[in-house]
């Protein structure tokens, strides 16, 4: 519940951030903002994409540490080590990106190793160990092939094979690129269904440029302010007239 002076109740949401901002040596990257998360489904963050937007998700996902104001999650404000431990984060090529031309096999067998004990010998992954990993993440949707190339994935695919790797221990939060980032609108729907499906046990943040209708399931769409990059737009704009 939003209080008098425009604070959030934070027993009533997971994640509460008030006025956050991030700044560089160089200037502003996003902020002050204001966003807060309701714990389980969904929740669209409507905003220019950019730097400003990718930053922010990693801040809300503890890879970042804002600058000024107060984040509040799971029961700690400004603590990014307690955040970092109960998020995941996927999708955003700053963070998971994956070699291109490397095949799903390496990607598979690469994350078995990095959960297994240090003593335990891991050797080349198997189709129950995509099937084990993934289909959690995929649903009803094809798995990807072991042997193909992550270059030669449909993006649909790539997209919800990240999503699989990074989120391999359920942690209670799961951050995600934006759902923009699909070229087309049947991939963004099915995206979004498939993290719906994971909010059910998870919230799930992403974000879209123009938000989400909530037919599809998503329990709430935020519009964020202050990400920077619409100044930086001003600026070029102005420059080419």
């Amino acid at each position: 519940m939003e209080g008098v002076d425009g604070s959030h109740d934070t027993d009533e949401f997971l994640l509460v951030a008030d006025q956050i901002a991030v700044r560089a040596s160089w200037g502003p990257i996003f902020g002050p903002t204001d966003v807060a998360i309701r714990p389980g489904g969904v929740t669209v963050l409507e905003g220019s994409v950019g730097r400003g937007r990718t930053a922010l998700l990693l801040t809300l996902a503890g890879r970042m540490t804002p600058t000024s104001g107060r984040l509040t999650a799971f029961g700690r404000t400004n603590d990014a080590r307690r955040l970092f431990a109960n998020a995941a984060i996927a999708d955003i090529d700053e963070v998971d990106g994956i070699d291109q031309t490397i095949r799903v096999r390496d990607v598979v067998t690469e994350q078995i190793r990095w959960q297994a004990p240090w003593f335990r010998w891991v050797g080349q992954s198997t189709p129950e160990d995509l099937e084990r990993l993934c289909r959690p993440v995929f649903g009803p949707l094809t798995l990807p092939h072991l042997d193909s190339f992550v270059e030669e994935l449909p993006e649909l695919t790539g997209a919800l094979l990240r999503i699989a790797m990074a989120n391999l221990k359920r942690p209670p939060l799961l951050v995600t690129g934006g759902v923009d980032r699909m070229t087309r609108t049947s991939n963004t729907d099915k995206l979004l269904e498939r993290l719906v499906d994971l909010g059910r046990e998870q919230t799930v943040i992403t974000a879209d440029v123009n938000g989400v209708h909530r037919g599809l399931g998503v329990r709430q769409v935020l519009r964020v302010d202050n990400l920077t990059d619409d100044e930086f737009a001003r600026i070029v704009q102005e420059d080419r007239i």
